[in-house]
């Protein structure tokens, strides 16, 4: 062997002990590597895991709050649409509500102008008759005016019949003076002269103030002569003179009473 070769050769284990190490070193610096990045690989899978986890949780979170969202929605349009028919069924009560009471006001309004009418009725009304001023129901009136139309159409009998039955409703009238008055008329005119010069004598008795007492009293002359009863005429015709002397119904009783000697 040559002198130089055990240098070489240990020159040679030299240099391979000083890359033996380094190349150690390179394989052991891929291996930290490759674990890092497997380690890093499997912290991103459990990152990426738990996100998906969260993610999925949120969304079925979303998903029951959505749903439940809906549910709310669907119940308000449900009471809102209930809202809108009960206000609907108000608002018709309200007008038939509107309806009854305007109804009913027109029925108290009706009633209203019947009572009124019927009091308008009943009161008491201001006549005048033969220059006499008195209180007289409108019934009364009404009577009254009936039974002097019957008298004017010449229906003698029902006048009579009417003015009677005045007479005995309202006795205390103030038409009685004249009811008395053409009660006596309507018995004459249907020849009933002692019911006539009865009536006749009744306004003398009762009202000898009366405008309608002279003509009464030469009403009652008439009647007896009609019944030929000659003297009680001019008997009642010198009363008619004594009595009221400046009536025209004393000048007439004095032209008869000339015809009766």
């Amino acid at each position: 062997m040559s002198p130089l070769a055990p240098r070489w050769l240990a020159a040679a284990t030299l240099a391979g002990a000083l890359v033996a190490p380094a190349a150690h070193a390179g394989i052991f610096d891929d291996d930290e590597a490759r674990r890092a990045i497997l380690d890093l690989r499997q912290k991103l899978e459990q990152t990426n895991e738990v996100h998906r986890k969260q993610q999925a949780e949120l969304n079925a979170q979303m998903a029951d709050q959505i749903s439940q969202l809906r549910k709310s929605l669907l119940d308000l349009n449900t009471q809102i649409e209930t809202l809108r028919t009960e206000n609907a069924r108000l608002r018709g009560q309200d007008e038939q509500v509107a309806r009854d009471v305007a109804e009913l006001q027109r029925r108290v309004k009706d009633m209203q102008q019947g009572v009124d009418e019927r009091i308008r009725r009943m009161e008491p009304q201001k006549v005048s008759v033969e220059g006499r001023e008195f209180n007289a129901d409108p019934e009364e009136k009404r009577l009254y005016d009936d039974a002097i139309a019957t008298f004017r159409r010449g229906d003698f009998p029902a006048a009579a019949a009417s003015l009677a039955a005045f007479q005995r409703r309202y006795p205390g009238s103030g038409y009685n003076e004249s009811v008395l008055f053409w009660l006596g008329n309507a018995y004459y005119g249907k020849r009933d002269y002692k019911e006539a010069i009865a009536a006749f004598r009744t306004l003398v008795s009762t009202a000898p103030d009366s405008a309608r007492a002279p003509e009464a009293l030469l009403s009652i002359a008439n009647c007896q002569v009609e019944l030929k009863d000659a003297k009680s005429a001019r008997k009642t015709i010198d009363e008619l003179i004594r009595t009221y002397p400046k009536s025209e119904a004393a000048q007439a009783g004095r032209e008869r009473l000339a015809s009766l000697k």
